[in-house]
């Protein structure tokens, strides 16, 4: 257990960010999940091009914003989102 007053800080501050990190992932995780899903409803045709589109810009905007936080490293993000992109233009 930490001892000196600034450990207790960080430890506190550890918790704080772990939580808000885990939540953030999972909102990312759960926004790709769709959007692969709906990429392969529009396969099947069950889905517009537009309703894939919407997904597409939720996904990446949480991906953006998660480089902002410091949650993603800027690669990694524009990663996700170029093999989303490549996706969508080979459905589209």
């Amino acid at each position: 257990m930490a001892t000196h007053d600034s450990a207790k800080k960080r430890a506190r501050q550890n918790v704080k960010r772990n939580i808000r990190n885990r939540s953030f992932l999972s909102q990312i995780k759960s926004a790709i999940k769709t959007f692969r899903t709906s990429a392969a409803a529009l396969k099947e045709g069950k889905l517009t091009q537009d309703e894939l589109q919407k997904h597409f810009v939720k996904a990446q905007s949480l991906l953006s914003g998660a480089v902002t936080k410091g949650i993603l490293h800027a690669n990694n993000s524009s990663r996700r989102i170029a093999r989303m992109a490549k996706l969508m233009k080979a459905n589209g």
